[in-house]
């Protein structure tokens, strides 16, 4: 089967930034706006005694909402796949212009759902229609406490268009700007994108090639760093702005009630992975040892381990969907079928050219009930894994469009779960199919990225946004000091195992600019071992595994993440138990990884 590289995008609204469909949805879009605030205004909740009119209210906020989340994943998609539609940029500012007055309005229902009395309260949610949305206002009425007037709210939200939302705006044009020229070995020149060259940096075969991408990447993000630094004092100094505004002194208060997660749950996270660092320090060592270093240099962590005459397997696009569905088929039937339809449907966009943006990423289209992967695809077993990791998150997505909209907003950390099991399957699939010692030492490698990614790299970012928040408190950091608080968080993380680090690493991560999500980072962790845990459970119960993952991730977003681990899984994440299984898990992939390694050392 031939499948399309590039995604469909007219499909969805035919004719890109210039459609006129967009723009026809976009100005209803406005006028539903407008309803839904003169419907808010005229409900009188003590007045609603069946409660027909909030009912009413709850659907046009669904209409809105995912129309809003249409137009924005379609425009994104846009500037995604090329850096220079400078009229997607314009069409981002057009929509996020509506935000404010929708915002206005949702405040003024929060703050009526408030001042409902506790008892007409239960009564709301004992009804028929609303018992399935009660996790959800429950939510909001709790949020709604920390409020200040309308007015003032209406201030807030207007400002952070030319605040937190152009700040973050701010670093997707600077980094369109960065080109990265490589001198290839017939002597030609290529003009790199971040994303192509982050890929070859982190997976091209060459040692020398490896270094010196690595020296040029942290160059330029050393010369933007000025420009960053401004752009990431701003953007979390508005954030720290609105905490104190609204009485929060906690930085982490926000993220964790978005990803439904007690202090608890995160700190004995944590601290399990803490304790534990020791067995991937040593794989770190031993693949420094195998690339004849005494440490492993920051852009080696990623790198291919080639041994004997071993020729690394390389996927084409429609190999790589082979192998993906064929595999998933062995769990899921349900997951197979929904992403053969992907493929079928051109819902992704894997070419390698100029002009993307780096990174990958799932989004959703609500209103016409699809996905879209964004990627760029380079032939390895990493882009097959990250392959498989979005066609999760849209499966994930999938289970979940006949529920109601309210019960479909799922936090970041149970959204990292479907995609991180996906990969596992993908990973533990290769290892599988392994003829050598030397092809199964390149295939656990492969895998163990992930795991350093999430109990290294990560909490290196943890530890660093930790710092820089607790810093930006008192004041603008410079660069210098921004960069100071990498190295170290780095060093803190891989307990000083590396002979090189990647200190402006801040500068060049997208997910410290997301003015959407703040700590966009311990989710993955959380997700990783969460999955590991579905993953153990999968291959306990067989054939009866599938319907029971579907009904997990259908209560992804009703409830906290500690009742759903309870529920479906019964464990308590509060407890280092869990948290430890699933290193356990890994630690056994290390340990076969250094007895296989054993006899390369000399």
């Amino acid at each position: 089967m031939t499948y399309s590289i590039t995604w469909d995008l007219d499909s969805i609204f035919p004719g890109g930034s210039h459609s006129p469909q967009l723009e026809q949805r976009l100005n209803e879009l406005k006028k539903q706006s407008n309803d839904y605030h003169q419907l808010i205004d005229q409900w009188i909740p003590e007045k609603d005694s069946n409660y027909q009119e909030l009912l009413k209210i709850l659907s046009l906020q669904g209409i809105i909402s995912n129309g809003f989340a249409q137009c924005n994943s379609f425009i994104n998609a846009l500037s995604s796949a090329d850096t220079a539609d400078k009229k997607a940029k314009t069409l981002s500012g057009d929509l996020y212009a509506l935000l404010p007055a929708i915002q206005l309005a949702e405040t003024i229902f929060t703050k009526k759902l408030t001042n409902i009395s506790d008892t007409d309260w239960q009564h709301l949610l004992s009804l028929e229609n609303v018992k399935n949305i009660a996790f959800r206002l429950n939510e909001i009425r709790r949020d709604g406490k920390k409020l200040l007037s309308e007015q003032e709210e209406h201030i807030i939200n207007t400002l952070s268009l030319d605040g937190l939302n152009a700040w973050s705006s701010h670093y997707d044009t600077i980094v369109a700007s960065v080109s990265i020229p490589f001198k290839e070995k017939d002597q030609t020149t290529t003009l790199l994108s971040a994303g192509q060259a982050f890929n070859r940096m982190m997976s091209d075969p060459d040692q020398a090639v490896r270094a010196e991408l690595f020296s040029a990447w942290e160059n330029v993000w050393k010369e933007k760093s000025p420009l960053l630094a401004d752009t990431l004092n701003h953007l979390d100094g508005f954030r720290l702005s609105q905490y104190n505004l609204h009485g929060v002194t906690d930085f982490l208060e926000e993220p964790l009630n978005y990803n439904r997660m007690q202090k608890e749950t995160l700190d004995v996270m944590w601290a399990t992975i803490q304790k534990n660092k020791q067995p991937f320090i040593d794989y770190l060592t031993r693949k420094a040892q195998l690339f004849g270093k005494e440490k492993m240099d920051w852009q080696d962590q990623d790198a291919p381990i080639i041994l004997g005459d071993l020729k690394e397997k390389s996927f084409s696009f429609d190999e790589a969907a082979s192998f993906i569905l064929e595999n998933f088929e062995k769990f899921s039937p349900k997951m197979a079928a929904f992403s053969k339809k992907a493929f079928e449907k051109s819902w992704i966009e894997a070419e390698d050219r100029p002009g993307k943006r780096p990174g990958g990423y799932c989004t959703e289209l609500p209103e016409t009930e699809e996905s879209r992967i964004f990627m760029t695809f380079g032939n390895s077993i990493n882009e097959v894994a990250t392959l498989a990791h979005e066609l999760g998150h849209a499966f994930h997505s999938s289970v979940m469009w006949d529920l109601p909209v309210l019960d479909r907003e799922y936090a970041m950390n149970v959204a990292e779960t479907a995609s991180t099991f996906a990969e596992l399957i993908v990973a533990d699939a290769t290892l599988k199919e392994a003829e050598t010692p030397e092809e199964k030492i390149n295939l656990l490698d492969t895998k163990m990225q992930n795991a350093i990614a999430m109990f290294m790299n990560i909490h290196a970012r943890f530890i660093f946004e930790t710092s820089f928040y607790e810093a930006r408190k008192n004041g603008l950091l410079s660069e210098d000091e921004i960069t100071d608080l990498m190295l170290e968080a780095q060093k803190q993380s891989y307990q000083d195992s590396l002979g090189t680090y990647h200190p402006h690493f801040w500068a060049s991560k997208l997910h410290f600019f997301i003015d959407d999500v703040p700590f966009y980072n311990f989710p993955y962790t959380f997700g990783y071992l969460f999955s590991m845990g579905i993953y153990a459970y999968a291959n306990q119960q067989g054939s009866d595994f599938e319907d029971q993952y579907i009904a997990l991730l259908r209560d992804t977003a009703s409830m906290t993440s500690e009742d759903l681990a309870k529920k479906h899984l019964g464990v308590d994440l509060t407890q280092p138990d869990f948290w430890q299984a699933g290193i356990d898990q890994v630690v056994k992939d290390v340990d076969e990884f250094m007895t296989l390694t054993e006899k390369y050392i000399k």
